[in-house]
């Protein structure tokens, strides 16, 4: 809103270059653009609600061809915005698909043209995060499941997104279960 706003919580003055006790702006405020919120890999839908937010030109279908075409999309908007950063699920940016390992091999495409936008924009990844809440596997949790089963599979799938995050670059990695310890039906 700029320095007249009268606003406490609007932004009064940023200059990503401006340094202040020995680093720039950019570096004490990494603004990112979250994925789930612009580019979600559920075709539009709340991560909370379940409900369709938004439908995208791109939003074709849930194939891995139409989640590739997002890294595009999504790269372009960032630069456009001029953002350093971004984050995300696992699951905004590729299909589930049948099995975690048919999911991992989805993330490992994904994530090799996502890491070859980096190169070419500059754009890093702040933090990435397993979704481990929207799938009904989870309705009584991930680390808190009482199903052995769910356990393994939120154990795989966290293991599989600290490799995408190192992979990436990540500046750190969010654990964040969503539904540990809740149940619902």
């Amino acid at each position: 809103e700029g320095p007249d706003s009268t606003d406490p919580l609007a932004f009064k003055y940023y200059n990503p270059d401006e340094v202040i006790m020995g680093k720039p702006m950019r570096d004490w405020c990494r603004f990112a653009v979250c994925w789930w919120h612009t580019f979600n890999g559920q075709m539009g839908t709340d991560p909370f609600s379940s409900m369709r937010t938004h439908v995208r030109p791109w939003d074709k279908d849930d194939s891995l061809e139409v989640y590739l075409e997002r890294v595009d999309v999504a790269f372009e908007f960032f630069q456009k915005l001029g953002v350093d950063y971004y984050c995300f699920h696992d699951v905004d940016v590729a299909p589930q698909g049948k099995s975690i390992e048919e999911f991992q091999k989805n993330l490992d495409i994904v994530t090799d043209k996502m890491l070859e936008k980096q190169q070419q924009t500059g754009i890093k990844l702040l933090w990435c995060t397993q979704n481990l809440f929207s799938h009904v596997r989870f309705k009584d949790g991930a680390a808190t499941a009482p199903n052995f089963d769910v356990f393994a599979y939120a154990c795989a799938q966290t293991k599989k997104c600290l490799e995408v995050g190192k992979k990436l670059g990540g500046s750190c990695h969010i654990f964040w279960g969503g539904r540990g310890g809740f149940m619902a039906p």
